[in-house]
């Protein structure tokens, strides 16, 4: 089992930037995992923000966030991070991070472990 632990979420005003954390915790990350992020605005689906594979590192954005918003990975901390840059009010979501064991993908459905989100807050 792999628990996931997010941290670095708040409120923050149109523009600014915020760094999102992602603590993997019950086993060591191999190199066959992918970790994403996800995020839901209110009365709106969990839509996919970035993916990333653990071994070699490929990135997979959303259009809404590229250029913007920047996955990355510690291997040796078994973290993730989301630095997001750049904020707009519609950046406002839960974000949550997932993982699954076998690379990394964009579908909610294909992620075997999830973190309990974080409230990310854009003020206009």
């Amino acid at each position: 089992q792999v628990q996931l632990a997010e941290s670095g979420g708040g409120l923050v005003q149109a523009g600014g930037s915020l760094r999102l954390s992602c603590a993997a915790s019950g086993r060591t990350l191999s190199s066959g995992y992918g970790m994403g992020w996800f995020r839901q605005a209110p009365g709106k689906e969990r839509e996919f923000v970035a993916a990333i594979r653990w071994s070699g590192g490929s990135t997979y954005y959303t259009d809404a966030v590229k250029g913007r918003f920047t996955i990355s990975r510690d291997i040796a901390k078994n973290m993730m991070f989301l630095q997001m840059t750049s904020l707009k009010p519609e950046d406002t979501a839960v974000y949550y991070c997932a993982a699954r064991s076998v690379g990394a993908a964009v579908v909610s459905a294909l992620y075997d472990y999830w973190g309990q989100g974080i409230q990310v807050t854009v003020s206009s």
